[in-house]
């Protein structure tokens, strides 16, 4: 690793790191003011209506939904400069590379859902959550990585940041496939001719940002009224954005440090505030251990160290994958704790799978619990590990 590139990689963990307490800060400020009179404030303020209108064109919702549908959609499209350049130059361009990330990620995808289907099986109207779990929050994981200081090894973080973006990708497909309701097939084919304008100014060597983003709000509006999710155009466009310019920058690496502030720092910030707000007064023992906050708890603490951790060792034992250099097992075991800090990913899906006011306060209490969890355990096995 050049010390360009190390250099690079530290800048970018660090500001993650920072935006990782900042996140933890906005939620327990959410938790709290949603356990006070101030409650009904909280609530007018995330149903307030916005309505914008060109001509014919309307779109009317609360301030929540503008916050889930449009300012997460900016932090999608950073997601999708993030896995664009990871496959084509990063930590999973290549397959020794790859490969182990690659396989533990899959494993925390598929454990928490078998895990939270386990507790969920006896009640029906729940398993349309089987995908809350199984995402990984990279801020506030890499968070509380940064409370244990500069003993953590790079080749440590890098390993969590390549996994949380292969979480991140698979979150997307999911997204896609299993929480589109009834398409608009016009609107979608619009979006359609949109993605191809864009790719065509790819091809041709089109290198300002502008255009992109002129056009990418077209095909963000196509997608919204589509019905399928708009945060999906936010990755259909990143994805378009050129990795190299015949000057020799990269316009996507600018869009993404351009972005990075703006997603760390009010994008995720505002969402986990509006998001986070669990009224907690009145809860008994009974209201934990419910199947649906409990079996997305389990998901994320249990099924997400067991999925990443055990896929990883299996994939040394049996498959090309090996450890990075001077990092122990239980250093992984540590990271693989981390990953089941689902908070922000996890309460998106929570809001795709369900409307029910009752079903959202119970995946909360499940995020908050589960999250809160795997965050102490990691901090604390890695605390002895890096000893």
């Amino acid at each position: 690793m050049t010390a360009r590139l190390r250099e690079a990689i530290d800048d970018f963990l660090r500001r993650e790191s920072t935006a990782g307490i900042f996140l933890m800060f906005t939620a327990a400020l959410a938790l709290a003011i949603s356990n006070t009179p101030l409650r009904v404030f909280y609530d007018s303020l995330l149903t307030m209506p916005i309505v914008v209108q060109v001509g014919p064109l309307e779109i009317a919702k609360p301030l929540l939904l503008w916050i889930n549908d449009g300012l997460m959609a900016v932090f999608f499209f950073l997601v999708g400069l993030e896995i664009k350049r990871e496959t084509a130059v990063g930590e999973l361009s290549t397959r020794d590379r790859a490969s182990l990330p690659l396989i533990a990620a899959v494993g925390g995808m598929a454990l928490p859902a078998v895990v939270f289907v386990m507790v969920n099986w006896n009640t029906l109207q729940n398993i349309d959550g089987w995908a809350v779990s199984a995402a990984t929050d990279i801020a506030f994981a890499l968070g509380v990585l940064a409370l244990l200081g500069p003993r953590v090894p790079v080749a440590l973080k890098v390993f969590l940041l390549a996994v949380a973006i292969v979480d991140d990708l698979g979150a997307i497909i999911i997204i896609a496939l299993a929480y589109t309701d009834q398409l608009s097939l016009d609107a979608l084919l619009i979006a359609f001719v949109g993605f191809a304008v864009l790719m065509t100014m790819n091809r041709v060597g089109v290198v300002r940002l502008t255009p992109y983003v002129l056009v990418g709000i077209v095909i963000w509006v196509c997608v919204l009224k589509s019905g399928v999710h708009a945060t999906l155009a936010g990755v259909l466009v990143a994805l378009t954005v050129p990795l190299a310019a015949p000057d020799g920058h990269s316009p996507l690496r600018r869009a993404e440090q351009g972005l990075h502030y703006w997603i760390a720092f009010l994008v995720l910030p505002a969402f986990a505030f509006a998001n986070a707000g669990v009224d907690l007064t009145g809860l008994s023992l009974a209201d934990l251990v419910a199947p649906l906050p409990l079996g997305i708890a389990l998901g994320l603490f249990i099924g997400k160290q067991i999925g990443v951790f055990g896929f990883a060792w299996l994939g040394a034992r049996l498959g090309p994958c090996r450890l990075p250099e001077g990092i122990s097992w239980t250093k992984i075991y540590g990271v693989a704790c981390l990953t089941g800090v689902g908070f922000t990913m996890s309460l998106f899906i929570g809001t795709l799978a369900f409307d029910d006011a009752a079903q959202l306060d119970a995946v909360r209490l499940g995020v908050l619990m589960g999250s809160s969890l795997s965050g102490i355990v990691g901090y604390v096995v890695l605390r002895i590990a890096l000893r």
